[in-house]
C-alpha cells in the first residue's frame, strides 16, 4: 500500500453475478431482521398478517428492483442513483444525491451497525462498552474521551477499509463468505427450528377474528415502514456497476435475485420466530431471534444467535463499505467533489482515497455520538430520491428513447408506478408522523446546494 494513487488509473470489471448478488443480500440482510419483528407485532399481533407484511414487502421492494434494473443496464457506471439522478433530472439533484449520502446516509449506517455491533460483541470480548472509557484527552480546549466500544468499533471500521482498499476482489471475497455463512445461519435457524424446535403451531392461527379489514389496515399500513427499512439495500450493486463484468446482464440478475432471495428468507425466518413465540408475547420484543432460539432449541443457544448477527452486521457494513465509496468517485469524476476521491489506485484499482475518507468521517461519527439523530433526520431523504430514481425511469424513456436498454422493466409503466406509489405512501407517513426530523434532513440536503456551486465554479 506504499504506492500513491494516480488519477490514470481506472476502475476495471472483475466481479461476476455471484459477487454482485452476494453484494446485495449482505447489504439488506443486517441486524434488522433479528430485532424489528417485535416492533412489528406490537402493532399487528396477528401472526398471519405479520408474514403477510414480509411477503408484500418483498413484492413492492422487487417493484423497486424490476425498474432500479432497467437503469442499471442501460447506465453501467459507478454511482448508482447519483447517475440516474443526474441523467434524468441534472446534476444538481445527482449531487443532493450523493453529498447526502456521503455525510450522513453511509458514513452513518456504518457507524450504527459497528455501534450495534459492539452490544452483540460483548457476549464473546467482556470489558468491551460503550460506557467503558478507555482513553481521555484535550485538543485546543476540546475534551475527547474514547470509550473501549468506540475502539472497537473504529478498528473494525478500519479494518474492512484496509480490505476494500486492497481491491476489490479481496472485498467481495470477504463480501461472499460473510454472506454465505449469514445465508446459512439463517436457514439453518428456520429448517431446524421447523423440523426439530419446541415450537408450537397453534401459533399461527390469526386471533384478529372481529376485526374489519378497515381496521386492520392503519396497524399493518405502520408495520411496513420497518418492513421497508429491513429490505434497504436491495439496489447497491449499482454502486459498483463500473466493476462488473457484462453489466448489462449481471445488474438486473443481482438486484432481482438478490431481492428475491432475501424475500424468501425473511418469510421463513419470520415463519419460525411465530412457530417458536406467540404474536402477542412478541409485543415490543427486541431480542426475538435469541428468545425464539431460547424456546426451540434451549437457553445455550443463545451465543449461537449472537454469533450469527455479528457475522451478519459484519457483513452489511462491508458492503456498504466496497459500494458507497463509488458514489463519492463518481461525483469527484464530474467535478463535483474532492478531485483526490476521483484517483483510482494503479496497483489495487480501487476509489482509495474515497475509501479512506469515508472510513474517516464514519470514525468521527462514531466518536461524536451523532450518528443515530443524523441517519434519522436523513430517512426522509433517502426515501425521496429512492421515488425520484423511480420515476427517473419514465423520465429517462421520454427524454432518451434512443438510449440503450437491454433490460425493459416487465409491466411497464405499472411496475414502476407501484413501486413509486409505495415509497411516496411511506415518504407522507413519515412526513406527517415525524414532521420535525423530516424538515431536519431536508435541511441536510439543502445544505449541499452551496456545496454544489461550489465545486461546480471550481469546476468551471
Amino acid at each position: 500500500m506504499t504506492a500513491k494513487p494516480q488519477p490514470t488509473a481506472d476502475l476495471e470489471r472483475q466481479l461476476g453475478a455471484f459477487d454482485a448478488t452476494m453484494i446485495i443480500v449482505g447489504n439488506i440482510i443486517g441486524m434488522g431482521i433479528f430485532t424489528t419483528t417485535g416492533f412489528i407485532a406490537e402493532v399487528l399481533p396477528h401472526p398471519l398478517l405479520m408474514l403477510s407484511v414480509w411477503i408484500v414487502g418483498g413484492l413492492l421492494t422487487l417493484c423497486g428492483a424490476l425498474t432500479y434494473a432497467e437503469l442499471g443496464a442501460a447506465i453501467p457506471r459507478a454511482g448508482g442513483e447519483y447517475v440516474y439522478l443526474r441523467e434524468a433530472y441534472g446534476p444538481l439533484m445527482g449531487f443532493l444525491n450523493g453529498w447526502t449520502y456521503f455525510l450522513v446516509s453511509n458514513p452513518g449506517s456504518i457507524a450504527v451497525m459497528s455501534v450495534a455491533l459492539v452490544a452483540y460483541a460483548q457476549s464473546f470480548v467482556p470489558g468491551i462498552s460503550m460506557q467503558s472509557l478507555l482513553i481521555s484527552f484535550e485538543v485546543v480546549g476540546w475534551e475527547f474521551k474514547v470509550t473501549s466500544g468506540q475502539f472497537l468499533s473504529i478498528v473494525v471500521v478500519g479494518i474492512f477499509s484496509v480490505i476494500n482498499y486492497l481491491g476489490v476482489r479481496s472485498g467481495s471475497w470477504v463480501q461472499n463468505l460473510l454472506t454465505l455463512i449469514k445465508l446459512a445461519a439463517i436457514l439453518a435457524f428456520a429448517g431446524l427450528g421447523f423440523i426439530l424446535g419446541n415450537g408450537n403451531w397453534s401459533n399461527f392461527h390469526s386471533s384478529s377474528q372481529g376485526h374489519t379489514p378497515s381496521v386492520l389496515l392503519a396497524p399493518w399500513s405502520l408495520a411496513m415502514i420497518s418492513v421497508f427499512f429491513s429490505y434497504t439495500g436491495w439496489f447497491t450493486s449499482t454502486y459498483v456497476a463500473s466493476e462488473i463484468k457484462d453489466p448489462e446482464k449481471n445488474i438486473p440478475h443481482s438486484i432481482i435475485y438478490g431481492t428475491l432471495i432475501v424475500m424468501v428468507l425473511y418469510t421463513l425466518i419470520n415463519g419460525a420466530y411465530i412457530y417458536a413465540i406467540p404474536a402477542d408475547r412478541m409485543r415490543g420484543m427486541i431480542s426475538v431471534a435469541e428468545s425464539a432460539a431460547a424456546v426451540l432449541f434451549g437457553e445455550t443457544t443463545s451465543k449461537y444467535v449472537s454469533a450469527a448477527i455479528v457475522v451478519s452486521v459484519l457483513g452489511a457494513i462491508n458492503s456498504v463499505i466496497l459500494t458507497a465509496p463509488r458514489i463519492y468517485y463518481a461525483m469527484a469524476k464530474d467535478g463535483l467533489f474532492f478531485q483526490a476521491a476521483a484517483r483510482v489506485h494503479p496497483v489495487f484499482k480501487t476509489p482509495a482515497n474515497s475509501i479512506v475518507l469515508q472510513g474517516f468521517w464514519s470514525a468521527v461519527l462514531v466518536l461524536s455520538g451523532t450518528f443515530g439523530q443524523l441517519l434519522t433526520y436523513t430517512t426522509v431523504a433517502m426515501l425521496a430520491f429512492s421515488v425520484l430514481t423511480g420515476t427517473a425511469v419514465l423520465v429517462l424513456r421520454k427524454t432518451q428513447p434512443s438510449l440503450p436498454r437491454p433490460f425493459h422493466v416487465p409491466g411497464y409503466p405499472w411496475v414502476p408506478v407501484v413501486f413509486i406509489v409505495s415509497y411516496m405512501l411511506i415518504l407522507a407517513n413519515i412526513l406527517f408522523s415525524r414532521p420535525r426530523e423530516a424538515l431536519a434532513g431536508i435541511g441536510i440536503v439543502f445544505l449541499g446546494i452551496p456545496a454544489y456551486f461550489f465545486w461546480s465554479r471550481k469546476k468551471t
